[in-house]
Order: C-alpha cells, then structure tokens, then sequence
C-alpha cells in the first residue's frame, strides 16, 4: 500500500464495514419483526382456538338448557344458531375495524419502531 493509495483504501474499507453493519441491521429488524409477528399470529390461533372450545361448550349447554327449557332440543338448537348467525353478521360488518385495522397497526409498530429511530440518531 503506497502512500497515495492508503486514503482511498481506507476510505473502502471503512465503506465496506459500514454497509456490511447496515446489513447487519436490516437482517436483526427483519428477524425482530417476524418474530413479533408470529408470536401474535400464533397467540391469536391459541386464543381463536380456545374461544372456539368455550363457544362449543357453551352452545352445546345453551341447547340443552333450552331445549329442556322450550320442551323441543331442536327449537333449542334454532334459537342458538339463529344467535351465532346474527354474531357472524356482525363480525361480518365490523371485519374492517376489527382485523384489518389491528394488522396495520401491528406491522406499522413492528417495521417503523420510533425507539429504533431513536436509537439510530444517537
């Protein structure tokens, strides 16, 4: 290395650090924002699964107790369904605010961290 060409190398090497560190960085927030990410698609499955086992069992109780109630198991059996109709259409109706909006917000926190910002600026 001569003496006019040791600035420029240095200057490249000092370069070639700097990408492979900002490469470093896109690697770790990328893998920061899918683990994020599955950690709440897949504590949402449990929760979905859960509330499904609890909705059976309480639909199953509600038609005995109605149908024992009424006197007809199968009258019982209509009044729940007709009960879950009318919450599928509902959750039909509120789908936008209900999902959409919550992933927007969810992935917008994960990929545009403001403490992240922070961090880079110091």
């Amino acid at each position: 290395m001569s003496r006019f060409t040791e600035p420029v190398e240095k200057i490249r090497d000092a370069a070639k650090d700097y990408v492979d560190m900002r490469v470093d960085m896109v690697k770790l927030r990328t893998v920061k924002g899918l683990s994020v990410a599955s950690n709440h698609i897949l504590s949402m499955s449990l929760l979905l699964i859960l509330g499904s086992l609890f909705m059976l069992a309480l639909a199953f109780g509600s038609v005995l107790w109605l149908g024992s109630a009424i006197g007809s198991y199968a009258g019982g059996a209509f009044i729940v369904a007709a009960f879950f109709l009318v919450l599928a259409v509902l959750v039909f109706i509120f789908r936008k605010k209900l999902f959409l909006n919550s992933f927007v917000r969810l992935f917008t926190s994960i990929f545009f961290d403001d403490s992240d910002n922070k961090e880079d600026a110091e």
